[in-house]
């Protein structure tokens, strides 16, 4: 088993973006692509010889020759052991826990996460550090360059490594350690939560439905859900991950996830339903009748940490990513504790949880987490929300119901513009730029603005600088909106608009109605409609 060199030549536009690196599937296919992008992983890193790594992905189209291509290329750089998932298989939370568990050197994921898959999907490589978190700024600058001086990389012409059993393999002088997938995430699922309190729940007649959208965290909640907790058998559907997702797109949004928002909302439907995404790092909530926006979700388990027993001596503070709703500050307020703004992207609530500073974070989109493992988790959320019912003994109608009597609503909507050329994207952020200034003290759409500015953030704990991270406008009242492009896309470019109002009285509105005034503001600031040409958002969530 000989180490092969193969000269190369740089390949253009390998810059990692918030969540690693993400291109359509044929791309990644494409001669030298993956190679040059994971030699250059080890090169950003220092090298990989004598180190540990964590290796798995979501099963999506091209995870199975991903998977052997990381692992020849791993073992011809010198890497003492990778672990890697049976079947290559590990959702983004159990890989964070196990490079954490197993003191490894870092892991490498391969997902797209929410994006949709197949040989005409996405798909995506991100290297997460040695505190199971994503790669910092630092070190995916340090991979960028390496892409843009690769001359060769170094691999090895093996047979593929036999991944369907659990066990100890070898490849040249590298150990290969193929583990149960599920095994040490459900133990550390069991330390954080009180097991015998949800089984109760679920002994009671309570039911749920999760949709695991044919991604990889059905095998973590029919094990976890069904056969520890009793949920009913069938409670988990969808529950196969598949390399296309079902043709599905494994977004857990009341769009994507249409069925089971359809079951939710029907008079007869279960208690509690919930969904994740394409690595098991998203998450939505649902009660019968109910959708929990993912910003009102974070507030309300912050408010209701201290039942669950990982939590029950309070939270050492909070953060959340600069366009979810204000709803958690409220929380944060009336507790006490700190309240983090942080820019997008899981890899900023990094140093914070780290350094004691937070407990529980959370972004708009989907993910919640704590400091259990450093990404944000699905299965997780749901297992939370669980904990909380059992103890609380309603129904998340009930309790968001007195959630907002006692905090007021921040209603919120996120509308995206999807596929927007990339010129025009960059000329509307641009414009609105420009108009910062004079913006302060105008009235737009009948609301008069109290601050206009372009989201900077400073890191407490390491000093560092990020700058150009969404422009947010605020009126008076609490109303606020947030212009943002977004870098998890992999074809032109997609807008997001971010509204918000509050409101203390009147909390049972439809959120678009309640927002009205706050989406003809924000068209009117960016001129969305006469700039792209798009008269309604591609997704309202």
């Amino acid at each position: 088993m000989s180490v092969t060199p193969i000269k190369t030549t740089p390949i253009a536009n390998q810059k990692p973006g918030t969540s690693g690196l993400r291109k359509k599937t044929r791309v990644f296919q494409e001669p030298h692509f993956l190679e040059n992008f994971i030699q250059s992983i080890w090169t950003g890193i220092g090298g990989a010889q004598g180190k540990t790594f964590v290796l798995g992905g979501d099963g999506r189209f091209f995870n199975t020759d991903a998977i052997q291509i990381v692992l020849r290329m791993a073992s011809a750089n010198g890497a003492a052991r990778v672990i890697v998932g049976q079947n290559g298989l590990l959702s983004t939370p159990a890989a964070s826990h196990l490079i954490r568990k197993r003191k490894a050197d870092g892991g490498i994921i391969l997902s797209a996460s929410h994006n949709p898959g197949g040989p005409d999907g996405d798909f995506g490589v991100k290297y997460n550090i040695a505190n199971g978190g994503p790669a910092p700024e630092s070190v995916t600058s340090a991979i960028h360059t390496a892409t843009e001086e690769i001359s060769a990389y170094r691999t090895m012409d093996t047979p593929d490594v036999d991944l369907s059993l659990t066990g100890i393999a070898q490849l040249g002088r590298m150990e290969v350690e193929v583990v149960d997938p599920v095994a040490d995430y459900a133990a550390l699922m069991e330390e954080i939560f009180d097991f015998d309190a949800i089984a109760d729940l679920f002994k009671s007649g309570f039911r749920m439905r999760f949709d695991a959208m044919h991604a990889i965290t059905g095998p973590y909640a029919k094990l976890i859900l069904e056969n520890r907790l009793g949920a009913d058998k069938g409670s988990v559907v969808n529950a196969i991950p598949l390399p296309d997702f079902g043709q599905g797109h494994p977004d857990p949004n009341p769009i994507w996830a249409k069925d089971l928002v359809d079951t939710m909302m029907h008079v007869d439907g279960p208690d509690f339903g919930a969904a994740s995404d394409g690595d098991g790092d998203r998450n939505m909530i649902m009660g019968r009748g109910i959708y929990v926006t993912p910003s009102d979700s974070l507030a309300a388990m912050a408010a209701n940490a201290t039942l669950v027993p990982a939590y029950k001596g309070g939270l050492s503070g909070v953060a959340r990513s600069m366009p979810t709703s204000l709803a958690l500050d409220r929380v944060a307020d009336k507790l006490g504790i700190e309240c983090h703004e942080t820019p997008t992207g899981w890899k900023f609530f990094g140093n914070l949880l780290d350094a004691g500073r937070a407990t529980l974070c959370g972004e708009e989109s989907a993910g919640t987490g704590s400091n259990h493992v450093r990404e944000k988790d699905g299965l997780w959320a749901v297992l939370f929300w669980l904990n909380v019912l059992a103890v609380r003994k309603c129904s998340v109608a009930d309790l968001m119901g007195e959630h907002w009597q006692t905090y007021g609503r921040n209603y919120y909507s996120r509308h995206d513009y999807e596929g927007i050329d990339g010129g025009i994207a960059n000329d509307l952020m641009q414009g609105l730029r420009a108009k910062l200034p004079t913006l302060p003290d105008t009235i737009v759409a009948g609301l008069r603005v109290q601050a206009a500015d372009e989201f900077a953030y400073d890191d407490p704990i390491d000093g560092s600088r990020t700058e150009a991270q969404g422009i947010r406008i605020h009126f008076h009242g609490g109303a606020r909106v947030v212009f943002r492009l977004s870098g998890t896309g992999t074809v032109g470019a997609t807008l997001r608009v971010y509204l918000e109002t509050y409101a203390t009285d009147d909390l049972g509105q439809d959120a678009q109605e309640a927002l009205a005034s706050v989406i003809q503001a924000a068209d009117k600031l960016a001129m969305i409609v006469e700039r792209t040409g798009r008269k309604r958002p591609t997704v309202i969530t």
